[in-house]
């Protein structure tokens, strides 16, 4: 077995730290989300948790980790008697994103069944998680029929098979852990309430704490026991302080004056439900226990706060979680934040040994991609565009986006898991079985036991196996959703400057874009402009990425259709190739019109038509104004074999209703 990285040698991630170690003294809290980009330490530090969780006691032989001092009364390997039990050292139950179903609920014991003739249940990664840890690295990217089952057996502290013969029920309570980057998508709200609370992790900019992350990284590699060896004292006093914390909780005082803080913050910030005033409650009182006290300060109640409440602030799906701690600063004073010792500064840190909260909650500033003062500055109002260099024109504002229709391609693809459209997927529900062409990958139980058993008698069976051939074996048949990709190609030429014109398209697109999030497509986003066409972002899941390149789109200069359409051509071949499975449709926002270079017309006809050949599903928003329109938006459209609608009737969901259509036709 491969020495973990020891937890105290990770350097800096304060929050992070924190919040792990908070829901070691108490799981009540509900686990944590680490939100962060690649190679910030998110899951080493969530691997060295375990070694510091203090041992479990279980009953002996029992695959689902009862507790002796309270069975579970309806385990599978139940009833269990009163009598000696065991101890083990805490469970990390990692799920792989690509799981399936039956390997995290449990299923049919395949070889007992073939084997002995009987019924009997295989538990799951969920059975093996309980009065442990479940860790889902990546878990944005978790299939949603997983995350229905996680969501399920979360609210129900069980899991309930019902599936093949099997009906079983067995105990499944575990402190959930993800880790995500945010450029790879965001999670469904449901989940996202799940975990108790959230963390932002970004790597220091700051020369000298980069040198010792490398330092030391390079020295647990080079040696791990070593390594793990200089760190062993460490190791043991938080190990030490978890369980002195542990036996202090229940003796932690919770006074009405900070509950009075916790249920104003929470309505203060329009948290939806209860859950956020009881994890901010079960927060603070860890974090008092944590720093050896019965009195729950309102320093606890601040840093709960900034752990417990980022995640759960109503706000668009765009924006970065935070909390705007000057608002939070005056909440708790004029809830009583000056109160107790503690006050409300919350600049003492109850962790001087380096597990303490370090910067706060994490909000980002506006170098790190989130709200900050300047972004009004930078945004004009309404009026005519002010011109910000030689045939270029600021950045507007997106009009209000608006609810599409539900996109959806009729029949059933082969794409990628998303939400959209019916498709035939690794991961999905079973939904039937078939005989297998080729290789055999999904092997439907029941469907191959019924297949074999008319067949026993004359195959000469005398015991209690089945004699199964070949030709009786089915392959499983699963059915999920799938996503697609939209590539907006953006007409910024001067002929799209009048500021109202570009608010109201801006607004279309982001509309699609807000329907996309929430259906898992893959986005990309083309621009033309002056005397050429670049990607401001390539096909990415990242769809809030895309809303941020919408929303700093300068315009001006001349109009290259036909520089677009080939490098949104390009886009689409090389997408292809990378994901051949994943349908693409082009969503063209332009008036029509074409300048610049020789025959910019004609060019424009010939590159639209490589996507009538190619059959792309294509729709062109045209965004001509005025009282005498040329129509050149509807000649682009039929070049594309698309077709086209008008930037005004925008507004009453007709572009939504419009892709769908098309998108059926390419189905």
């Amino acid at each position: 077995m491969s020495t973990p990285f020891p937890f105290t040698a990770v350097v800096g991630q304060d929050d992070l730290r924190l919040a792990l170690l908070l829901n070691a003294v108490s799981p009540a809290v509900g686990g944590v989300l680490v939100r962060g980009e690649k190679g910030t330490a998110k899951s080493t530090a969530v691997r060295a948790l375990t070694a510091l969780l203090p041992a479990v006691d279980v009953v002996p032989g029992c695959r689902f980790s009862c507790d002796p001092a309270r069975p579970d009364p309806g385990c599978p390997d139940g009833p269990h008697e009163p009598g000696p039990f065991e101890s083990r050292a805490a469970r990390m139950v990692e799920l792989p994103v690509g799981a399936s179903e039956d390997r995290l609920v449990g299923a049919l014991d395949i070889e007992r069944a073939l084997a002995e003739g009987v019924k009997a249940f295989e538990p799951g990664l969920l059975a093996g998680a309980h009065r442990g840890i479940l860790y889902v690295d990546e878990v944005n990217l978790l299939h949603d029929h997983l995350v229905d089952l996680l969501l399920d057996a979360a609210a129900m502290g069980a899991s309930y098979v019902e599936r093949e013969g099997v009906s079983v029920r067995h105990a499944a309570r575990f402190l959930l852990v993800g880790t995500m980057n945010p450029e790879e998508g965001e999670l469904r709200p449901q989940l996202l309430d799940r975990f108790g609370l959230t963390v932002e992790v970004a790597a220091s900019r700051e020369p000298d704490l980069r040198v010792e992350v490398v330092r030391r990284r390079l020295a647990y590699d080079d040696d791990p026991a070593a390594f793990a060896a200089r760190w062993a004292e460490e190791e043991a006093a938080v190990r030490r302080r978890i369980v002195a914390a542990r036996e202090l909780l229940p003796s932690v005082r919770l006074g009405d004056g900070a509950l009075r803080q916790i249920a104003a913050t929470c309505a203060a910030f329009e948290v939806d439900g209860m859950r956020a005033d009881i994890v901010m409650a079960r927060t603070a009182t860890a974090l008092a226990a944590w720093a050896g006290r019965t009195d729950v300060l309102a320093e606890d109640v601040r840093q709960a706060a900034l752990l417990a409440l980022p995640h759960r602030r109503r706000r668009n799906p765009f924006d970065a979680p935070g909390l705007d701690e000057d608002k939070l600063d005056e909440t708790l004073e004029e809830s009583g934040g000056s109160e107790g010792p503690g006050g409300s500064g919350g600049d003492d840190d109850p962790d001087p040994d380096g597990g303490g909260p370090g910067g706060g909650g994490g909000q980002p500033g506006p170098e790190d991609g989130g709200p900050g003062d300047g972004d009004a500055a930078a945004r004009p109002e309404a009026g005519e565009p002010r011109p910000s260099g030689a045939g270029e024109q600021s950045p507007v504002r997106a009009a209000e986006p608006f609810r599409t229709k539900v996109l959806s391609v009729p029949g059933l693809g082969e794409g990628a898991a998303g939400r959209r459209s019916r498709a035939r997927t690794r991961h999905g529900r079973t939904t039937g079985a078939r005989r297998p062409r080729g290789t055999l990958t999904e092997l439907h139980l029941a469907a191959t036991v019924r297949a074999a058993a008319p067949h026993q008698r004359a195959r000469g069976r005398s015991g209690p196996g089945l004699v199964v051939r070949r030709d009786d074996l089915r392959q499983a048949t699963r059915e999920g959703r799938e996503g697609n990709l939209v590539l907006f190609l953006v007409d910024a030429s001067g002929s799209m400057a009048a500021r109202q014109r570009m608010s109201a398209v801006k607004g279309a697109v982001l509309s699609l874009l807000l329907d996309a999030y929430q259906r898992r497509d893959k986005v990309g986003l083309v621009t033309f402009r002056g005397t050429s066409a670049e990607v401001a972002l390539p096909p990415t899941s990242s769809v809030d990425a895309a809303a941020a390149r919408l929303e700093s789109l300068p315009t001006g200069g001349r109009t290259p259709l036909a520089a677009g359409l080939l490098r949104a051509h390009e886009v689409l071949r090389v997408e292809r190739l990378r994901d051949a499975a994943r349908r693409p449709l082009l969503v063209v926002v332009t008036d029509g019109r074409a300048t610049g270079g020789p025959e910019p017309v004609a060019l424009a006809s010939r590159a639209a038509r490589l996507f009538a050949a190619g059959g792309t599903a294509c729709v062109v928003v045209d965004c001509e104004a005025g009282p005498v329109r040329l129509g050149l938006a509807g000649r682009l459209a039929a070049d594309l074999g698309g077709t086209a609608v008008t930037l005004e009737e925008l507004r009453a969901d007709s572009i939504a209703g419009l892709v769908k259509d098309v998108r059926g036709r390419a189905a």
